[in-house]
């Protein structure tokens, strides 16, 4: 088992300077990290699509599901277990995911990002017709219990947010790890040249396929936590908005790092609270703007400060 490198190094410290500091956080920002964290795994999702030559604008297919997934286990089987309702929610958006990425593993382009989008829609569409699942309003849920032991109110909010940067933590080590295997190390390939990777022996279908489900289990799982964490579920997590939101930060994040997407996701969240807070009738020209200027100064995204630094400091 090799030792841990410097990415792995900065993200085993920042779980620790998270879960040292949260409790010192005050409830709004508490929230406010939560949430983005949470938002953060969907984003290293996409970044795993992004180097695959892919983007996805059905994404919140597989957050919704993780979402409703989670609540549904309170609604009808009356469990306020976190860890049953995330293992639910896990495995619901993977089993989706096998049969969706049959499909979507034959599409490149703008072809994979409609068909993704349209998947996405049709979920929305149903939930919206649902009236037993509250349909436009959604439902409430809540959490009573973490793996059998009860749970007070304070605990509840600390409890979320220490699952949130727990899983962020071992998705960014893990998926760092993915990249830098045989198979992760297939993502840019397939990007730059398909025809050569089928040379080499191996399947670009499946690579996709793979990489589909990848994403699809980490968007479902921070479906889930955006649930608990919020308390409240409705379709407008599978509406095309969501999915846009998404492949915004995505965009302002870059793909250079496994880090980059919990960062963008941070300074999204934070931007987008305080842009409401201050204009909250022009808080999304704001926003824009915002993206305008990344675009312009840091094409590659907001990681590219931090590897610009690097190479002022060498």
């Amino acid at each position: 088992m090799r030792a841990p490198d410097r990415t792995e190094k900065i993200a085993l410290l920042g779980l620790f300077a998270l879960l040292a500091g949260g409790a010192f956080l005050p409830q709004w920002a508490l929230f406010l990290v939560t949430l983005a964290l949470a938002k953060g795994l969907v984003v290293l999702s996409l970044l795993l699509l992004m180097r695959t030559g892919l983007v996805s604008f059905g994404h919140g297919l597989y957050y919704c599901l993780g979402a409703y997934a989670a609540g549904m286990v309170g609604q009808l089987l009356h469990v306020g277990d976190a860890a049953v309702m995330l293992l639910v929610a896990l495995a619901v958006s993977c089993a989706v995911a096998l049969i969706v990425g049959l499909l979507l593993a034959s599409y490149r382009g703008i072809f994979f990002a409609m068909l993704s989008l349209a998947f996405s829609m049709i979920l929305y569409g149903l939930l919206v017709k649902s009236a037993a699942l509250g349909s436009t309003d959604g439902f409430n849920i809540t959490v009573t219990a973490a793996a059998g032991a009860s749970l007070s109110s304070a605990s509840r909010r600390y409890l979320l947010f220490a699952l949130s940067a727990s899983f962020a933590a071992m998705a960014a080590v893990g998926m760092h790890r993915f990249l830098g295997s045989h198979l992760g190390r297939l993502a840019p390939a397939v990007r730059d040249n398909e025809l050569r990777v089928e040379y080499l022996g191996a399947s670009v279908r499946r690579v996709v396929y793979l990489n589909t489900i990848i994403a699809a289990a980490l968007t479902g799982l921070a479906g889930a936590l955006t649930a608990l964490v919020v308390g409240h579920i409705d379709p407008e997590m599978a509406y095309w908005t969501t999915s846009g939101e998404f492949v915004f930060v995505a965009i302002l994040s870059g793909t250079a790092s496994v880090l980059a997407p919990f960062l963008g996701s941070l300074l999204f969240e934070l931007l987008r609270s305080f842009a409401y807070q201050y204009s909250p009738n022009t808080w999304q020209m704001v926003v824009g703007a915002a993206m305008l200027l990344v675009i312009m100064f840091l094409p590659t995204g907001l990681w590219a400060v931090f590897g610009r630094r690097g190479k002022r400091v060498a």
